[in-house]
């Protein structure tokens, strides 16, 4: 655990800020080199067929092209699947670009224009012109939910659902309450700000120096290594500055690809973004049916849980979510059934949005949790705190710690939930429905293998090396605090270097486990830096630290000093000048502990208070309030805190009234691929959110009981806001985004049967 300190845990603003608001961060096609090539890429308007003819000859005319590039000419890159495989890769045939006649997915990328400037090379893929032979798509995943399987190669240990405890049917068929419902949830599709883009500058003697949007830059690297056979040394990889990604940059997208072929391909520097439009053909949350049957006993104890969870898939990769193992582990339950399908559709590979799998799942458990509540006439608090379990029943581990409690209660509290009328439809404000709902948030706490590198010079500065990535979470500034504690230091004394593939070793930023495995790493290289300290102070003459051991010191005010009396101890100026060292440097590594990991599961937990409003006429649902109540262990920076928890409320509001993938499945095109038509929350639908910490200490899930933030913000969101809309309105809406047409639909629905 982290020492009682002056830095760790203030609310102190980003490092990075400055840069960002003066313009001076670089992202990755912001780059430049001498004579730099830009590309532009032509994508497929077919789901599924092959191309018959691709006539190049007018682009590659225009003024300015120097090369396109087509299956027909590519030039030759990896042809085993492991090569292409990146480090967080699915099973499955991962998608490689121009490999061939044959269209998968809308939007594939079948053609690259290259050019002396983005404009000629955009306006040239206008004039190619394409021939296809199309087959019938089949992108509708309630029609096609019958081919259903079980991945028969599971993505990890994680994916898999438990085996079934105890008799959950007959469990069900005997207890006197029951629920049984089917949700839907339409794919999402993420549109960070910085769209993906490459900058490859190509070098006097074949280096490559590559700036690419990515959540790893060791993941860009070693990818692209494997795929065109470069020499690792002659590599290298930045990230430095991540404009939003959200799991969307967890694996390496095809401009990577253009980008480092063209470049080896012309010996030039090159240069490959996408536009807005073709983010929406990448990385999407995918399309779900759920089914949900919960079963009670008179008091609410749960006796039953069964949920089936089934999402689409690409024809090529077997991409997987843990979705529905929640449901066996959120609540004490003896009889627990859970079973879990993918479904291949003619899209491209789905991919993790942030929270994957608990956002879907979670999102199906707690509206049924709450439709529960109200079959045995429970308050919803009430029910989920009879049913708390501290244990992981799934795997039969003990839980680290688990606050959830304390989530509930304080965050009631700050809501007001005791004024709640359980009634729906008996809570108005003028000519507003006004609804209260709740749900409670689970996300696993993971500690991956992460190195760091910590050098303290003899002035006293510290600098802190590791390629983690910061895609907006704050980690410049986290691990920067973590290296100002362990020397006492200000923030503003140490430098913090990431995002470049030639730092010590981290695994891709998701997960929610950056904080917990970089930080850590850093704490451990800063105690690894103090031992050598000491070491050299107990060989200079006299030294009152000769008989001191590592646990004993600490470094106060530029002195290695007793920790139980900082008057003995010695200046590290003096101690570098004896060593005759002017700085020592040290990497430290952490990893999971097994004999931790065999005992005990580790999560984050949140309960969620939302307040909608609901027009009674137009049926247009307002979120006006959101109160939730996170238990993370330790919190770093409470204010970089805030604001991860405060984007992922957000993105949850998105998730439950506005953002929804549409498609034409006659033709397997998606028809919103913009931000005008798909609808992300915007200022004007987001007014108040209140965060709340919860004091948890944990010694058991990281070394610096950090448990992680980036998720655990939008778990949960969808379903509470579901919850107050059914208590506004005494619609239950089960299929999602919730937009007032469905609200209106089931209002005028309920009119008629009272007719």
């Amino acid at each position: 655990m982290l020492n009682s300190s002056k830095v760790v845990g203030l609310p102190l603003s980003r490092i990075d800020g400055p840069l960002k608001v003066t313009g001076r961060a670089k992202y990755a096609a912001e780059h430049f080199g001498p004579g730099m090539l830009q590309g532009y890429v032509l994508f497929s308007t077919i789901a599924t067929g092959r191309i018959a003819e691709i006539d190049t000859s007018e682009a590659e005319r225009f003024p300015g092209v120097v090369k396109v590039y087509t299956h027909e000419n590519r030039p030759p890159a990896a042809k085993k699947d492991e090569q292409w495989k990146d480090e967080v890769a699915v099973p499955g045939h991962p998608f490689r670009p121009l490999e061939n006649d044959r269209v998968l997915y809308d939007g594939q990328p079948i053609a690259l224009v290259v050019a002396d400037s983005f404009e000629a090379a955009r306006d040239a893929t206008s004039i190619i012109r394409v021939r296809y032979e199309a087959g019938e798509p089949h992108t509708d995943l309630k029609r096609e939910q019958d081919n259903s399987y079980v991945p028969p190669v599971p993505r990890d240990k994680q994916m898999a659902p438990p085996p079934p405890r105890g008799n959950p049917e007959g469990a069900f068929a005997q207890a006197p309450h029951q629920i049984s419902a089917t949700y839907s949830l339409e794919g999402e599709y993420h549109n960070p700000m910085e769209l993906f883009g490459t900058t490859v500058i190509f070098g006097q003697d074949g280096e490559l120096t590559i700036y690419d949007k990515s959540q790893g830059s060791q993941n860009s690297h070693d990818t692209v290594c494997k795929i065109f056979g470069l020499d690792p040394e002659k590599v290298v990889a930045h990230n430095e500055f991540v404009g939003g990604a959200f799991g969307s940059g967890l694996r390496p997208k095809y401009q990577l690809f253009f980008a480092v072929m063209a470049s080896l391909d012309m010996k030039r520097s090159v240069k490959v973004e996408m536009s807005r439009r073709e983010m929406f053909y990448l990385t999407w949350r995918p399309t779900s049916i759920q089914n949900l049957s919960l079963a009670a006993d008179a008091e609410g104890r749960l006796q039953s849980v069964m949920h089936h969870a089934m999402h689409a898939t690409s024809q090529y990769e077997d991409y997987q979510e843990n979705v529905a193992n929640w449901s066996g582990l959120l609540y004490k339950c003896d009889n627990v059934k859970i079973t879990y399908e993918i479904t291949k559709l003619d899209v491209s590979t789905p991919g993790d949005m942030r929270a994957p799998g608990a956002a879907t799942g979670v999102t199906a458990l707690e509206t049924a949790m709450d439709e529960l509540a109200y079959e045995v006439g429970l308050d919803p608090v009430e029910l989920r705190i009879r049913n708390f379990i501290h244990r992981d029943q799934n795997q039969d581990k003990e839980i680290t710690s688990k606050a959830l409690h304390a989530c509930y209660r304080e965050g009631a509290a700050r809501f007001g939930w005791s004024e709640r009328v359980m009634q729906p439809r008996s809570m108005r404000d003028g000519n507003d429905l006004v609804g209260w709902g709740m749900a409670t948030g689970v996300w696993e706490a993971q500690l991956s293998p992460a190195e760091a590198r910590v050098r303290l010079s003899s002035d006293g500065k510290v600098v802190v090396s590791a390629a983690a990535s910061d895609i907006g979470t704050g980690t410049y500034t986290i691990l920067g605090q973590i290296g100002a504690d362990a020397f006492d230091l200000p923030l503003h004394a140490v430098s913090v270097k990431i995002g470049q593939s030639t730092l010590p070793k981290t695994a891709v930023q998701g997960g929610s486990w950056t904080a917990a495995s970089s930080g850590s790493a850093v704490q451990v290289a800063s105690r690894m830096v103090i031992a050598t300290l000491l070491r050299h102070a107990q060989k200079m003459e006299n030294s009152p630290l000769a008989k001191a051991t590592e646990e004993q010191v600490e470094v106060a005010d530029g002195r290695l000093v007793l920790e139980a009396n900082h008057q003995v101890g010695v200046a590290i100026s003096d101690i570098m000048d004896a060593a005759g060292v002017t700085f020592i440097e040290e990497n430290g590594k952490v990893e999971p502990d097994p004999s931790i990991q065999k005992k005990f599961s580790a999560y984050t937990h949140s309960g969620v208070f939302v307040e909608v409003k609901v027009d009674e006429e137009l049926c247009r649902p307002r979120v006006t309030r959101v109160v939730i109540a996170v238990a993370a262990g330790k919190i770093l920076n409470p204010k970089t805190a805030r604001s991860q928890i405060l984007g992922g409320v957000v993105m949850g509001l998105g998730m439950a009234l506005y953002e929804e993938g549409l498609a034409d499945h006659r033709i397997g095109r998606i028809m919103n691929p913009n931000i005008a038509e798909y609808h992300v929350p915007a200022h004007a639908d987001v007014e108040d959110i209140e965060v709340i910490f919860i004091e948890e200490d944990d010694d058991k899930a990281s070394p610096i009981g950090v448990k992680g933030l980036g998720e655990i913000g939008i778990v949960g969101v969808a379903a509470a806001v579901s919850n107050a809309i059914f208590h506004a309105t005494g619609s239950r809406i089960r299929s999602f985004p919730i937009t007032l047409d469905k609200i209106l639909a089931d209002n005028l629905l309920e009119s008629e049967t009272v007719q």
